[in-house]
């Protein structure tokens, strides 16, 4: 009885089958694509979101603990020392358009009168002392294109009781043809964002899907 050693042929896709899988593969991307960009944008908006409810109830214990403190001054200004960081609140002035109420955070050490004197050194410092464990955070445009861990955009505008900080996620923020992030120039259209108005208290969420 002769032995007959069994050979096995080895054989690749056929061209059909690799067109299939071509095929099958774009689908596959067509559908999944737009879901990921959506859950990135919605991971945007979350993310925003939640900066500002940190940061509004923020503001509001440290006027809390100034008003539980019997609303102490330094230097003739409203302040407060909040978890070991002497704040700046705001002065009150009911001449103005909003009325400026006191007690709210203006910075480390000016703009309890707002205008002139309230700019986005103090909305960093604002930012970097009522937070706890702050996301990194600019007022500068350089910065933020050169910082790759910067995570934040500060910019200030508006007057006296119309003083307000606009705070940007940096990734929700246009870029140009180099690829640098732009100036949101203080808008609510550009990017994702939330201001913070010292002299009331607001604090309001923008977000701008592109």
């Amino acid at each position: 009885m002769n032995n007959r050693a069994s050979v096995k042929k080895n054989s690749g896709f056929t061209l059909i089958e690799l067109v299939i899988v071509v095929v099958i593969l774009g689908f596959l991307a067509v559908t999944a694509i737009p879901k990921f960009i959506d859950l990135t944008e919605q991971a945007k908006k979350a993310n925003i979101e939640g900066m500002a409810g940190g940061f509004a109830t923020a503001i509001s214990l440290a006027r809390s603990e100034w008003e539980a403190r019997g609303r102490p001054q330094v230097n003739n200004f409203n302040s407060v020392d909040y978890d070991g960081t002497t704040l700046i609140l705001t002065t009150e002035n009911t001449s103005t358009t909003p009325s400026i109420r006191p007690g709210y955070v203006t910075g480390l050490t000016d703009g309890a009168g707002l205008g002139t004197g309230f700019d986005a050194a103090n909305c960093v410092e604002i930012w970097q002392s009522i937070l706890q464990q702050p996301p990194t955070i600019t007022g500068s445009l350089t910065t933020l294109n050169t910082g790759d861990s910067i995570r934040y955009f500060a910019s200030e505008s508006g007057d006296v009781a119309n003083s307000t900080c606009h705070y940007y996620l940096k990734e929700s923020l246009p870029r140009d043809t180099s690829g640098n992030y732009t100036d949101p120039s203080s808008s609510t259209s550009v990017g994702n964002s939330f201001t913070y108005q010292p002299a009331t208290s607001a604090v309001t969420v923008y977000v701008n899907t592109n």
